[in-house]
């Protein structure tokens, strides 16, 4: 066993926030390799961040950026809307975008190596000890253009919901961005009827056929008047048939068509979107912690 490396135990307490006795240590069992010296704190629960690894993180930022022919949207999450606006935070997110975006793909964001000389994931682990919350990238795209081609982009100004568009045709920013204002408010989740998914219409094509059967309709009529209520439904979710929110004598599809577009994808990202949120009753902890 060594002479442990002052300047790695320094490292290593910031990058796990684990006490200085047991950074020490750690580096002593793993012959001053810091990476390995993080896996002897992990397996001994001793480091904040593998301590936060069951956490969830639900609140966080989204971000959407563009450079010539290519477009990203990123979401990061952490576990506080109060740990999301610090500096750390924003800086690890704006770091994280700008890599993915150079990177070309989002495939193995996670092993994409920052200017730390760590991956994504490494860094975002390192970020949780720092912080002292769960810190996770969770999701990511990047979406690449033609010269034919445009990005329509929307980043609300709190940052909780971002979209990126690809249309077909070259649009100005103004009408890219109208239409992904749209997809932010208005939740399309098809662009138009032959994009939407065969399962999902079957469920819902059974459930209103079914619900109006139960409603007493006879069961010669139900499937017509299923037809004409399914059709209304196929209208809230298709982003091309959707009124448009800034002129509604015409549908979204009906605006790109006059400013010479098409929409060939959408992603939007929402901050905690499809993440089961802990409910938690303060009181109730107050009082169990006043009882122990």
């Amino acid at each position: 066993m060594g002479v442990v490396d002052s300047s790695k135990v320094k490292e290593l307490r910031e990058r796990t926030q684990a006490g200085f006795g047991d950074c020490k240590k750690a580096l002593e069992e793993s012959n001053n390799d810091i990476e390995k010296a993080i896996i002897w704190l992990r397996e001994k629960g001793i480091s904040k961040a593998a301590k936060k690894a069951g956490a969830i993180a639900a609140e966080g930022k989204t971000v959407v950026l563009t450079d010539k022919d290519l477009c990203a949207i990123v979401e990061v999450n952490s576990q506080t809307d109060f740990a999301s606006k610090s500096k750390l935070f924003l800086d690890f997110v704006d770091e994280v975008a700008n890599a993915i975006l150079k990177n070309k793909t989002a495939k193995d964001f996670a092993n994409i190596v920052l200017k730390n000389k760590k991956t994504i994931d490494q860094s975002a682990m390192e970020l949780t000890g720092q912080i002292g919350e769960k810190i996770v990238v969770r999701r990511a795209e990047v979406l690449q253009k033609t010269a034919d081609q445009s990005f329509g982009i929307y980043q609300h100004f709190n940052s909780r919901i971002s979209v990126a568009i690809l249309i077909d045709g070259k649009v100005s920013a103004e009408a890219g961005k109208d239409v992904a204002m749209q997809i932010a408010s208005m939740r399309p989740k098809f662009i138009s009827e032959a994009f939407v998914d065969p399962e999902w219409k079957k469920t819902e094509w059974d459930l209103i056929v079914k619900k109006t059967i139960d409603e007493g309709k006879p069961q010669q009529f139900a499937e017509k008047i299923a037809e004409g209520r399914f059709k209304k439904l196929l209208a809230e979710y298709c982003l091309n048939d959707q009124e448009f929110i800034k002129d509604s004598s015409l549908t979204v599809g009906k605006y790109l068509e006059k400013n010479g577009g098409k929409v060939l994808k959408m992603v939007r990202y929402e901050v905690g979107e499809g993440i089961e949120k802990v409910q938690s009753d303060f009181a109730a902890e107050v009082s169990a912690q006043m009882k122990k």
